[in-house]
């Protein structure tokens, strides 16, 4: 019987692109997730970015299949007029170039384009965004400037399903900490809306998590207790699902595994 398979779709803009994809291969090599990375799709080809560059790389050196289809050589032209017009011709090509590929779920790790709605309908797709469920919206450097505005209690992040709707889709899992008190508390009272020490810590925090979240989810999907079936996340008895905590799983990770470490994030 085949493993569990999930396609890897990423930009490989900086090195926790690549930190994100050596984590879920190593643990899929353990057996900590008991699937594999089918193939992985990146949106950019050789000679277009170092970075993109050394994430074809790692991919090739850790033996895995490597789909590439510049995102910024196609249809230039279109890009310009009609960007919605532009996404669907673009990723009907994406979807072409997977079609012989096996995957029970996409995994999004560091794409940076809005998928096509026909592809959202097409895949199960999950997507890290660097937020709670009800937090806000943008990539994370909106969000964290958002909570400092609002003088937030506590923050996280969660995988969701990828729908036309950004960073709205029915959440998979997700994870949260306090961002008041203990090393927060003085740089709240000395306040900063701009990116200052507080801006800095509530990033850190949230990036040594993103990797255990990635992995727990993706162990969690493989192993039933989380199931994505016609647009929605159930659990493993059927159930509609609205999220599946891994807070606690989250900190025993990092206990666990103190190595864990991202860079600068994979997240949008």
């Amino acid at each position: 019987m085949m493993s569990f398979q999930f396609g890897w779709f990423s930009t490989g803009r900086d090195l926790a692109a690549r930190q994100l994809l050596q984590a879920a291969w190593d643990k899929t090599h353990e057996g900590f997730i008991p699937g594999e990375i089918g193939f992985v799709f990146c949106d950019r080809e050789r000679g277009e970015t170092e970075q993109s560059d050394l994430f074809l790389d790692l991919a090739g050196e850790l033996g895995l299949k490597t789909i590439t289809f510049s995102s910024r050589r196609f249809q230039p032209d279109l890009k310009q007029k009609d960007r919605e017009r532009w996404r669907t011709a673009y990723h009907e090509g994406v979807m072409e170039r997977i079609a012989s590929h096996n995957q029970d779920i996409i995994v999004l790790a560091g794409y940076m384009l809005i998928l096509s709605p026909e592809m959202c309908r097409r895949y199960p797709l999950i997507n890290l965004h660097p937020a709670l469920p009800d937090g806000p919206t943008g990539a994370w450097e909106e969000v964290i400037e958002e909570l400092i505005r609002e003088g937030a209690d506590t923050t996280g992040a969660m995988m969701h399903l990828v729908t036309p709707e950004l960073d709205r889709g029915p959440v998979v899992a997700y994870y949260s900490f306090p961002i008041q008190g203990d090393a927060f508390a003085p740089l709240w009272v000395k306040g900063a809306a701009e990116r200052g020490p507080l801006f800095w810590l509530i990033r850190q925090e949230g990036v040594r998590r993103e990797i255990p979240l990635i992995v727990l989810t993706l162990k969690a999907v493989a192993e039933g207790r989380v199931r994505i079936k016609a647009g929605k996340v159930l659990d493993s008895t059927g159930k509609e699902l609205k999220g599946l905590s891994l807070t606690q799983e989250v900190e025993e990770y990092l206990r666990m595994f103190p190595e864990t470490e991202g860079d600068q994030g994979a997240s949008a």
